[in-house]
């Protein structure tokens, strides 16, 4: 469902094999059971005991007295050969199907970029990667993950924009210093990075942490950001749902997120104390005011999934309700990872907000 409120954005049937069974001549009583055992519909058990019914007629069937008798006696055989492998079947079959919403896709593999490599900024080393040509966009991803996740973003914006992706400090292939974890903090490193790459304004991109980013350079540095699609993010602590890490989907993601910091990070036997340094910042921050998000001026989407596992629902509505002019997109049969689950709906929400649709 779209809420856009921001003013100027734009088999066969197994009667068919069975045949007449009331012109069969010979046995009557028998072929009707035989016929019975042909013409009942595929569903469920009943199908074998039908068929083991019939199977047993058969075999106590001698010397057929017609074609037409010898012809059902074939059918009966390759119907009870196919109940088997139809079991196979139904028992491979899941017995329960995910809903897209309870799925976490694969992080996309890195894209090859026309211009990449680490700045030195803010006092850490900030990997980025750049792709396409136009104005410039900032993707910024969640807690724990790093760029790759936007890889299916990359693709669908690059045509349109020069799009920027980067890890965050400590995250994925950039550095980290002594300094604790904020979003002040992180949202300097954005800016470092922009200064190193002589962009002084783009619109942003936010997933979750990215898109708290987001708002903090709306805040901060105002004349750096653009436009704000802030995806998944909260202004407060109240916010965050409770016992978010023991949700099924969200826990898989922590743990994929353990391997692909093993395979970046300088620090790969870190991941356990890295997540609890993140986790102390998740308790404290943020937690802005009424004032402060009534001061942004730029334009800004609260957009979320309708089953979001982390974000509470009023939360998001109020984050809407308080910045100013703000639009509120709710995206349908998808969570806090709607870019992976689904990618071309996500995909055409960006591209309509930054003007591309």
């Amino acid at each position: 469902m779209f809420c856009d409120h921001m003013a100027g954005v734009p088999q066969p049937c197994m009667s068919d094999l069975a045949g007449p069974a009331e012109s069969t001549p010979g046995r009557p009583e028998t072929m009707a059971m035989i016929s019975k055992a042909a013409t009942s519909s595929w569903p469920g058990l009943t199908i074998e005991w039908q068929f083991a019914t019939g199977r047993k007629i058969v075999n106590e069937m001698t010397q057929p007295e017609s074609v037409f008798e010898q012809s059902q006696e074939k059918t009966t055989r390759l119907m009870l050969r196919l109940v088997p492998m139809l079991l196979l079947v139904l028992l491979a079959l899941p017995a329960h199907a995910a809903e897209r919403w309870e799925t976490l896709p694969p992080t996309p593999a890195p894209i090859p970029a026309e211009r990449s490599g680490q700045v030195d900024g803010n006092g850490i080393r900030i990997h980025y990667a750049i792709y396409g040509q136009g104005s410039p966009v900032v993707l910024l991803h969640g807690g724990l993950a790093n760029a790759d996740y936007w890889g299916h973003q990359i693709l669908a914006l690059a045509p349109h924009h020069t799009v920027i992706v980067m890890d965050s400090r400590g995250h994925g292939r950039s550095s980290r210093d002594s300094r604790p974890y904020g979003y002040d903090l992180m949202a300097d490193d954005v800016v470092a990075l922009m200064d190193a790459l002589n962009v002084s304004k783009a619109d942003i991109v936010g997933w979750s942490d990215g898109g708290i980013v987001g708002l903090d350079l709306a805040m901060r540095h105002p004349g750096r950001a653009g436009k704000i699609f802030a995806f998944a993010a909260n202004t407060a602590t109240w916010g965050v749902k409770d016992d978010v890490e023991k949700n099924p989907t969200f826990a898989a993601f922590i743990e994929r997120a353990r391997h692909e910091y093993e395979a970046y990070s300088a620090m790969p036997t870190a991941y356990d104390a890295f997540v609890e340094q993140i986790g102390k910042m998740w308790a404290s921050q943020p937690n802005w005011t009424d004032t402060q998000l009534k001061a942004i001026t730029a334009p800004v989407w609260v957009v979320d999934g309708d089953h979001d596992e982390a974000i509470k629902r009023e939360h998001t509505e109020y984050m809407a309700a308080t910045i100013p002019g703000a639009g509120l997109l709710i995206l349908p049969n998808v969570s806090h990872f709607a870019f992976l689950q689904d990618p071309m709906l996500f995909n055409f929400a960006v591209l309509h907000f930054l003007g591309d649709r």
